[in-house]
């Protein structure tokens, strides 16, 4: 290698350091990413691929009055003149953008196989063919009109659009999606007539987002369906520009004879496939995981109808439809993410009403351009009309010096005082146009484009004009897409008081209630037997194990198990182990340490109160709605350590207002209710003092007026006057009275 080459590559080295220079490039690539792929303009709601589209399609003329041209055609340009990617990408946008069941408003009229709503493919693009929509009209108007900026193409040959004129508030109306660079945007449609009518609220007054959302109710979805959120949560997510909305299907009861019925389902959730929800329903009854579904059918022509079929008919289509809402996409989520480029340059997350007030803008904007095209046109065009009358006011004049003079434009232009643009118009001017009506209708154009100009100039001059064009515009706009039309009626109902999932027991609904009893030793072994009233002497356990719980519940039933360490689990009846053997050891099912074991057992009992205490008499009230747990581990209630473990967990009675307390050292305390606090986990306050070692033995409420029931002998009795037991909490207690079991507990059921 020469010198002068080793000193050309020398000075090519670029002495950067590596993470600096991958930072600069991959920061080019996610710019690149976010601004001409994923991200819409607020302006015109497009992506650059769609606005190529939308562009492409206008040069090639395909307006709704004319003949479609073949898909293929049109991809051919796009990837051609403007877009230097894949054809299939191509493609896919411009279906996406021909389906109505994805488009709110289609932008593309296709006429061929453009996909279904079963999720199957469209044709190839040589099959289809496609033009515009007068929706797409409006955001091409004024295109030609400077309306809007240009920029050189990739390869420099052609010059496309920066932005759309957008006379149509596509973003909203039509909603987008995109995932870029460390941000994603996701828009739902909206019902036009809505939008039209908050920006017509905003040109009176600057109103508040509680205004705004009382006119956009939410989105309309093409599809349907039912939007069942808060108004308060619409409100936030419209405040915030990001919020979930959920969507339900629209169902209705059909009644068949003998008393069946069945439910038919006539919208679905937007984006859902039709065919994946009919097997994934399909699925959930073959697993046998929804008892109250027999069957599903699709018989869908044209419109959606899915026909759902209830295993008897004393199941509430209600509480059915609630069942499916929680497992299968016949309810979904929709979350907002209105991620916009403001300007067509800067990423921003916007509220309803910056996207709003942008849009409007822009239409300003564009007006103020086109009106001073216009502007443009009509001046040069009076100019040029003067000049024609000259030529009828001197016409022989005109005639001679054209027809003798060597150079008559320049004589022209002397003669009578001419600009050259008159003077070439008056050269081109055709001799059949010299007769007296022609003179007529160029003073009538004349006064007109006259009377023309100076509206504009008052148009460009004032402000206040402009916005009253805008809102022209707008109520034009809104009757365009009025309810009362087919396409612009909304399609998604709002019902913010449809019934809540929380309100019904979903999974208990869908376990076929039977009887059965529950047995469980001492040692840990569960099982449960079909139907009650079984002979407790009948039940067999291991050697050296003996019975310790005998519960007769139903299937759909909770079982509640509280541990001495402190913790509770749950455990659906339904899933206990059945049969004549032994069972299975309780801790595969839940995870009891081996160091702990189970003190109590009892079913679930919604909105009650429960008393737990530990061995060293601390306890306080939880409610039972507090000690459901949802996995495996359980859930830790009442705080233990060292060799305190939890003692007692026991239902209080309705009307119980007192508490019996005894002790290892055989003192026995009552004091009120009340006393306790009630929480949801802690370790307690003190319910009886002890000393040298003594533990708690036992405890329990009772109604005052009652007394306190405890064993006696074979039986039982009541201790009416309690008063020398009462103290205060906390206190020592005194000996029970004579005739107290031997064991220091009251023996009474759970």
């Amino acid at each position: 290698m020469s010198q002068e080459e080793n000193t050309i590559a020398e000075t090519n080295i670029i002495d950067q350091p590596m993470s600096d220079i991958l930072s600069e490039r991959y920061l080019s690539y996610a710019l690149s990413t976010i601004m001409s792929r994923s991200l819409p303009d607020v302006r015109d709601g497009l992506k650059p691929v769609h606005r190529r589209l939308m562009y492409a399609m206008y040069q090639l003329k395909l307006n709704p009055k004319q003949s479609p041209k073949k898909s293929a055609r049109v991809v051919g340009d796009v990837i051609g003149k403007f877009h230097p990617h894949g054809d299939t990408a191509v493609y896919d946008a411009m279906v996406r953008l021909a389906q109505d069941f994805a488009q709110r408003y289609p932008l593309v009229d296709g006429q061929g196989n453009f996909g279904n709503i079963d999720g199957d493919n469209a044709a190839a693009m040589r099959y289809t063919e496609a033009r515009l929509t007068d929706v797409a009209l409006l955001l091409l108007d004024g295109i030609e009109e400077d309306a809007v900026d240009f920029r050189p193409t990739y390869d420099g040959s052609e010059s496309e659009p920066v932005v759309l004129p957008g006379g149509f508030p596509n973003l909203l109306a039509n909603g987008s999606s995109g995932i870029a660079v460390g941000m994603a945007t996701n828009i739902p449609p909206h019902n036009v007539e809505e939008l039209c009518d908050a920006m017509l609220l905003m040109l009176e007054k600057d109103p508040t987002m509680e205004e705004l959302v009382e006119i956009v109710k939410g989105p309309d979805m093409p599809t349907g369906g039912i939007l069942v959120n808060d108004k308060k949560d619409i409100l936030t997510a419209y405040t915030t520009g990001k919020g979930a909305f959920r969507i339900r299907a629209k169902w209705h009861k059909e009644d068949l004879k003998q008393g069946m019925y069945q439910i038919v389902v006539t919208e679905i959730p937007y984006l859902i496939q039709k065919s994946k929800l009919v097997e994934k329903i399909a699925d959930i009854i073959n697993a046998r995981k929804m008892p109250m579904l027999d069957d599903v059918r699709d018989e869908s022509a044209e419109d959606i109808r899915l026909i759902l079929v209830p295993r008897s008919r004393n199941v509430e289509p209600e509480i059915l439809m609630e069942a499916l809402f929680r497992n299968c996409d016949l309810e979904t989520r929709f979350n907002m993410n209105l991620n916009v480029l403001e300007g067509g340059l800067v990423p921003k997350v916007m509220n309803l009403k910056e996207v709003l007030q942008n849009w409007m803008d822009h239409q300003q904007e564009v007006l103020v351009r086109r009106s001073s095209y216009r502007l443009e046109k009509v001046i040069h065009r009076l100019e040029v009309l003067e000049g024609y009358l000259v030529v009828y006011l001197n016409v022989d004049k005109v005639l001679r010096i054209i027809r003798f003079e060597e150079k008559p434009k320049e004589c022209l232009m002397e003669t009578f005082d001419l600009s050259e643009v008159q003077v070439e118009a008056i050269l081109n001017l055709r001799l059949r146009r010299l007769h007296k009506l022609e003179e007529i209708e160029i003073r009538k154009e004349h006064d007109e484009l006259a009377k023309e100009q100076d509206h504009l100039e008052k148009l460009i001059a004032s402000e206040a004009r402009q916005w009253t064009r805008i809102k022209k515009q707008i109520t034009t706009l809104k009757k365009m897409f009025s309810n009362e039309t087919d396409l612009g009626k909304r399609r998604t109902a709002i019902d913010g008081n449809t019934l809540k999932p929380e309100v019904v027991d979903l999974e208990s609904v869908m376990i076929e209630k039977e009887p059965i009893t529950i047995i469980c030793s001492a040692q840990g072994w569960i099982k449960s037997m079909k139907g009650h009233g079984h002979n407790t002497k009948d039940f067999k356990y291991k050697s050296g194990d003996r019975g310790q719980f005998v519960l007769e519940v139903q299937t759909t039933d909770k079982l509640i198990i509280f541990a001495t360490n402190g913790r509770c689990y749950t455990l659906g009846c339904d899933k206990l182990p059945s049969g004549r053997g032994f069972g299975e050891p309780l801790r595969i099912m839940v995870d009891i340490p081996n160091d702990a074991y189970v003190t109590y057992m009892r079913t679930y009992t919604p909105k009650a109160r429960m008393l737990v205490v530990s061995s060293d008499g601390r306890g306080f009230i939880v409610p039972s709605d507090d000690v459901l747990a949802q996995t495996k581990s359980g859930k830790q209630i009442l705080n233990v350590s060292g060799k305190n473990e939890g003692a007692i967990c026991r239902y209080v009675h309705e009307g119980d207002d007192h508490i019996a307390v005894i002790g290892t050292n055989r003192k026995m305390l009552i004091f009120p209710l009340s006393e306790l606090p009630e929480m949801s986990k802690g370790r307690g306050v003190i319910l009886q003092k002890y000393s040298k070692g003594a533990t708690l033995s036992d405890a329990k409420t009772f109604k005052g007026e009652e007394g306190l029931e405890y064993k006696y002998g074979s039986g039982s009795t009541t201790l009416t006057d309690f008063t020398p037991w009462i103290s205060k909490r906390a206190s020592v207690g005194k000996l029970p009275p004579n005739g107290f079991p031997k064991s220091n507990r009251f023996n009474y059921s759970f």
